[in-house]
């Protein structure tokens, strides 16, 4: 790909991004959402006929943006469990995975038509965030505020559990509390 075509691409996805952030906040008030491709295109500063040139359906932005941010949550893990007590770290990181949950939902069905279409598996979500969680048990165990027997996929399986097991009308907050309780009880006694 050219640079300028690379480019234009990402721009697309950034805005797609910004525009499912916002769309997130109008989903959590429980009104209907739908991602307009028209507004990431006047947002990206692109022409529709570009968005299409690299997206030529919602679903493959969509998977593309959900990529992304799959990602930049899992590449952020290393760092934040070097910088500070790992449990801290941990849980200021499970804030960030709520935040790319929500912007999922903003999703709604057309999340629902990738995943559909095997563009996005739950195995390889849950083997990214796994491989995400091990920095942060590993710095914990090796500082002593992380228990050194609960594997890394049992982690990421509570954190799915808190959040979709959250009631709907104060989703954010309970699953906040949810997570907090993970930590504790990952903290050795």
């Amino acid at each position: 790909m050219r640079a300028d075509a690379a480019r234009k691409r990402e721009q697309v996805v950034t805005a797609a991004v910004d525009e499912l952030a916002e769309l997130a906040v109008a989903a959590r008030s429980g009104a209907p959402v739908r991602l307009s491709l028209d507004s990431v295109a006047a947002r990206a500063r692109v022409g529709v006929a570009t968005l299409y040139r690299h997206f030529p359906t919602r679903e493959a932005l969509l998977a593309a943006v959900y990529h992304q941010e799959l990602t930049r949550l899992c590449e952020t893990a290393p760092g934040l469990a070097a910088a500070g007590p790992a449990d801290e770290a941990l849980l200021v990181w499970m804030h960030r995975y709520l935040d790319f949950v929500d912007s999922k939902r903003a999703m709604g069905d057309g999340l629902r038509a990738v995943v559909a279409s095997g563009a996005v598996t739950q195995a390889d979500t849950r083997a990214r965030l796994t491989e995400a969680v091990v920095p942060f048990l590993e710095a914990g165990a090796a500082a002593g505020t992380l228990r050194s027997d609960v594997p890394p996929a049992d982690v990421v399986t509570a954190m799915a559990g808190a959040v979709f097991a959250a009631a709907p009308d104060q989703q954010r907050e309970q699953a906040e509390r949810l997570l907090r309780l993970l930590v504790d009880g990952l903290r050795p006694r």
